[in-house]
């Protein structure tokens, strides 16, 4: 909870305790929504089929209005066993294409740029052309050993991690360079690239602005998935959690699957349409929630 609404709840929690019992319903009705419009939720909006086999990762094609589903399908996650793909999911959970692109070993994070899908591939960098779904090329990372989510900037620069080395590897044009490598980080796994800051998820959550590499938020568990939404962040835990993080730092539990066996891997969220999507990993479908 922000200071500033922390202040308004504690000044009219004061003057509450001075007025009669006069008060209207609708007064006490209007408390009520000022007390809980810090913090969203979640409420489902609709859910695929399960015939998605292990998906890892989402992201929202805005130009065609649909999701692209990375599937890692036969575990352990880090085998090159050929059987990773790429589904097509329509704007309402419908299944287009399952599989759209194969020939994949264990396809995680993606990012989407001038007409291209990008997808992280154990140690690959796979390019996928959008509108033919040919994949026009597949690049080795060298010293890759799990690459994980991934992200790019408005000038097409795009940011891979790697779980496995806690690196962060950045490819422009044809030219793949390591940022950095930091073990203080642990498995790292997600990335979010907003302007000139740059979010990572572990078990904590960090930013890096500049060269000032700063926690923000711990005890996340599996953190897997990291987006904006308005002035705070969503964050997911692989476990089966969703985290919102306000623009100050405040975290708070909106989602929590974990009892009933359900992964949250790495989301994405359509903020046009006030949608949290999140891939169910062993569930085999994803699942959209209407943010409120």
């Amino acid at each position: 909870m922000s200071k500033s609404l922390y202040l308004l709840l504690f000044t009219s929690l004061i003057f509450n305790s001075c007025v009669t019992n006069s008060e209207s319903e609708d007064e006490k009705s209007a408390e009520s929504q000022i007390s809980t419009s810090a913090t969203p939720s979640l409420q489902m909006a609709w859910q695929t089929d399960t015939t998605l086999v292990t998906p890892e990762s989402v992201i929202y094609d805005a130009s065609n209005d649909v999701f692209y589903v990375s599937c890692i399908a036969g575990m352990p996650p880090g085998a090159h066993d050929g059987d990773g793909y790429i589904a097509k999911v329509g704007p309402s959970g419908e299944i287009l294409a399952n599989p759209w692109v194969t020939g994949l070993d264990a396809p995680k994070g993606m990012a989407i740029y001038d007409g291209k899908l990008y997808v992280t591939d154990i140690d690959k960098l796979v390019t996928i052309d959008l509108n033919s779904g040919e994949v026009l090329s597949k690049t080795l990372i060298l010293g890759a050993q799990f690459l994980n989510d991934a992200d790019v900037d408005s000038d097409g620069t795009l940011y891979m991690t790697d779980t496995e080395t806690a690196t962060l590897f950045m490819a422009k044009g044809d030219e793949i360079t390591e940022v950095f490598k930091n073990d203080e980080l642990g498995r790292l796994n997600g990335v979010f690239i907003d302007g000139d800051r740059k979010l990572f998820t572990s078990g904590k959550v960090f930013t890096l602005e500049g060269e000032d590499l700063q926690m923000v938020a711990d005890s996340i568990g599996g953190g897997d998935g990291v987006e904006k939404y308005k002035d705070g962040y969503f964050v997911s835990n692989w476990s089966g959690e969703i985290y919102h993080l306000a623009s100050d730092w405040t975290k708070t539990k909106v989602l929590d699957t974990k009892d009933a066996g359900i992964n949250a891997a790495d989301i994405d969220i359509i903020e046009s349409k006030n949608l949290l999507v999140v891939p169910t990993f062993f569930e085999n479908r994803i699942t959209a929630y209407t943010i409120k």
